[in-house]
C-alpha cells in the first residue's frame, strides 16, 4: 500500500468528520427528494465519493450547502439517466425484431447515450434542434432551416457542428 502524504491524511480526516456529522442529514435530505432510502443511500455515497476526489474540502459552515449541491447535480443526472434510460427501452420496445441486447450491451448504450445527451447538451439551442429534427425526425436540411428561421447553409454547419462533437466524443476528446 502506497504511503499517503500529509495532505491525502488531513483531507481524509476532515472528509471523515464530515461524514459523520452530516450524513444522516444529507440522506434525509436526499430521502425527501427521491422519495426511496435506498437511493437516497446510494447518492449519499456518491456525494461523499466525490468530496473524496478534490483535493479541497468546503469550510464547516459550508459544508451542507456544498453538500446539498452537490447531491442535487447527482439528483439531476439520476433523472436524466432514467430518463434516456425509458426512452432507449422504449424505442427497444417498438423494434420486436431486434433481439435484446445482453445487461452488459445495454449499459453500454446506456452510457453512450448519455454522453451524447450531455454532449449535445453543450452546443448551442439551434445547433441541437437542428441535429435533432435531422437525425430524429428525418427532416430534411430545407424544411429544418424553414422551421428555425435560417438559411440552408445555417443548417448545414450547424449539423456539421453537432456531427463534430459526436464525432469527437466516440474518440473521447473533450471538444
Amino acid at each position: 500500500m502506497l504511503a499517503m502524504t500529509v495532505k491525502e491524511t488531513a483531507i481524509r480526516q476532515q472528509l471523515d468528520v464530515l461524514y459523520r456529522e452530516h450524513h444522516g442529514w444529507l440522506s434525509g435530505f436526499l430521502c425527501k427528494r427521491l422519495g426511496c432510502s435506498q437511493h437516497a443511500a446510494d447518492l449519499a455515497q456518491d456525494t461523499f465519493l466525490r468530496l473524496l476526489s478534490r483535493q479541497r474540502l468546503p469550510e464547516p459552515e459550508q459544508a451542507r450547502s456544498y453538500l446539498a449541491c452537490t447531491a442535487k447535480r447527482l439528483v439531476i443526472d439520476l433523472y436524466r439517466r432514467r430518463r434516456i434510460e425509458a426512452a432507449y427501452l422504449e424505442q427497444l420496445s417498438q423494434r420486436p425484431d431486434i433481439q435484446a441486447p445482453s445487461e452488459e450491451t445495454r449499459a453500454l448504450i446506456i452510457e453512450a447515450l448519455l454522453e451524447l445527451d450531455q454532449q449535445l447538451d453543450t452546443l448551442p439551442a439551434k445547433v441541437r434542434q437542428a441535429f435533432l429534427m435531422n437525425r430524429l425526425d428525418g427532416l430534411g436540411y430545407r424544411e429544418i432551416a424553414e422551421h428555425l428561421g435560417v438559411s440552408v447553409s445555417s443548417v448545414e454547419k450547424y449539423i456539421a457542428r453537432a456531427l463534430h462533437a459526436c464525432l469527437l466524443i466516440s474518440f473521447g476528446v473533450d471538444p
